[in-house]
């Protein structure tokens, strides 16, 4: 057996074991099927024959169990789910952006999506802010939270517009309702509740629309994300997606599909915790992740995430209007973007869609017709010196200096078990021998609000005092600079003059592994002003884009 086969058949053998770990008793005659035919890399590879009932253990309605083994699935494009289209907040706001998003479907008559939502508008704020209010309000004076009222009459006028039953949600809300007097009877909110509470948006936002598509004559199906074997880790808020979560949604969906085609139409941003069973979540723009992970379960063409921009920009709009689309993006460009500040994608988002190699399209779902950004696993960077500017602001540096000066054994591995003891992660990294320069982000410190991160501060400070000198440094901001690592040196060399000529002082610089990113840390107030800056430099003017033949802008 070739090695290729052998490196396959062991990862799907751990996979197998991962899945059957999630499975009822019930569903003890699932078989799999292990095909090492290399043209069916992404679809056909793995073959399941379920006897056994569905895999989901802790559905509603035990569903009718199907034989895939037995079926004859026809692999013409007519019958197949070809594409993943994302849908976030504000494309599916209000009932006139639902009608849009459907017209917007139907315009791709050769496409069979599997679509993705997130709650509408700002309904995910607005559910977080009445748990808030609930936890210090009586328990029965849930209706004068005003958030709680907005989502409710949001929903149900959306419902009216739309020409849809109110059962449709109906049950829903009395559950919101239920849990936010139950958060306000124990006065507490914790993360696993928090989570449960947000989940009320995406589950609201797909049955309305899936409604909706039916009441028009496009056939469509509801499925809740933690319901359809999207399993992750119990990490609360902020939940890692697990392995066994492809190929149990590819079986699910399948196997509705084959039983009765229907658009999936998914909760985004959601899953269920691998022990607890109970639901989590997968931070801010998670829906981002749950489309690249659709995509990647079932191998399909490509994964389209619609937004309000007209695909990723060469930096934020709202800092500097002259912001235009990037057309073309790798996958680690897009990635070091959206984990260093870019809003437009979920910062792991890029990681499934890496993996399974399947193109990602941005696309304005108010513009159809920009033509967005696409990214893939490569592209032509023979033109290419900068791509985007991103700015994280609010963050915190740390100056850090062994005390014992030169020839200390193991001081940087010292100073990371710190970070690691105390679960606090590190953006941006400059390093020599007896010191180390480090940035973080104050809000992804394990903790809820300012005052205890004020306090974990102090005590990561109080820590690294025990084998340094520590100088920590606030209201500063990342800038960082996404281009071609073979141009980084005339990046460096027009960025350093730009900022100094616009009296923007940078305290550290530091390039990631990745070769892709160049991060330079500045004061937060001169932040903005060294955006613009550098914008107009090397977008503004065309020559300042491409690099010549002899290397110079």
């Amino acid at each position: 057996m070739a090695p290729f086969d052998l490196l396959a058949r062991a990862q799907f053998t751990a996979c197998q074991r991962q899945l059957i770990y999630f499975l009822p008793k019930s569903s003890a005659q699932i078989e799999f099927r292990y095909n090492p035919n290399p043209n069916f890399r992404r679809r056909g590879a793995l073959v399941v024959n379920s006897n056994g009932g569905v895999l989901n253990n802790v559905a509603e309605k035990k569903q009718e169990s199907v034989n895939v083994a037995e079926k004859k699935v026809d692999t013409n494009l007519n019958n197949e789910l070809t594409v993943v289209m994302k849908f976030g907040g504000s494309s599916v706001a209000t009932a006139d952006r639902m009608k849009e998003v459907a017209v917007l479907i139907r315009s791709f008559p050769e496409e069979r999506p599997v679509i993705v939502l997130s709650a509408m508008g700002k309904t995910t704020n607005k559910l977080l802010a009445a748990g808030e209010k609930a936890v210090n309000c009586g328990a029965f004076k849930i209706d004068e939270i005003e958030e709680f009222m907005f989502i409710r009459d949001l929903h149900l006028r959306t419902i009216d517009d739309l020409g849809i039953d109110t059962s449709t949600i109906s049950g829903l809300l009395t559950r919101l309702e239920q849990l936010l007097t139950a958060i306000a009877m124990m006065k507490e909110l914790t993360p696993r509740s928090r989570d449960y509470l947000v989940s009320f948006g995406e589950c609201m936002s797909t049955r309305i629309f899936t409604a909706y598509l039916n009441k028009i004559g496009i056939k469509a199906r509801q499925y809740d994300a933690f319901d359809m074997g999207v399993i992750t880790t119990d990490d609360f808020t902020n939940a890692e997606i697990l392995e066994a979560t492809y190929p149990a949604v590819a079986k699910r969906l399948y196997e509705d599909w084959i039983r009765e085609p229907a658009i999936p139409i998914v909760t985004g941003f959601l899953g269920k915790g691998w022990k607890l069973g109970a639901i989590t979540t997968l931070g801010r723009g998670g829906s981002d992740l749950t489309a690249t992970t659709i995509g990647k379960a079932l191998g399909l063409r490509e994964i389209q995430v619609w937004k309000d921009v007209d695909g990723v920009l060469t930096c934020d709009p709202n800092i500097h209007p002259a912001a235009k689309p990037v057309p073309h993006l790798t996958f680690e460009e897009a990635a070091e973007l959206a984990y260093f500040g870019a809003q437009v994608l979920h910062p792991q988002s890029m990681k499934p869609a890496s993996e399974s190699d399947t193109p990602v399209r941005v696309k304005n779902s108010y513009n159809p017709q920009a033509p967005g950004t696409i990214i893939t696993r490569e592209r032509d960077l023979s033109k290419a010196v900068l791509t985007s500017i991103v700015l994280k602001s609010n963050i915190t540096m740390l100056d850090i200096v062994s005390t014992r000066m030169l020839g200390q054994h193991g001081f940087l591995a010292k100073v990371f078990s710190i970070f690691n003891d105390l679960r606090i992660s590190v953006d941006s990294v400059a390093t020599s021998e007896v010191s180390v320069s480090l940035t973080l982000d104050p809000k992804k410190l394990p903790c809820d609000d300012a005052i205890h991160e004020e306090s974990e501060l102090d005590h990561l400070v109080e820590e690294l005092e025990k084998i340094a000198v520590v100088n920590l440094l606030q209201n500063r901001s990342i800038i960082s600079l996404i281009g071609n690592v073979e141009c980084s040196s005339l990046i460096l060399e027009k960025a350093f003059s730009v900022l100094r000529n616009n009296g923007v002082n940078v305290q550290m610089i530091s390039q990631g592994a990745s070769k892709v990113n160049i991060s330079l840390v500045v004061n937060d107030s001169e932040a903005k002003q060294g955006v613009r800056a550098l914008h107009s430099a090397f977008f503004e003017k065309e020559e300042n884009y491409f690099s010549s033949a002899n290397g110079h802008f």
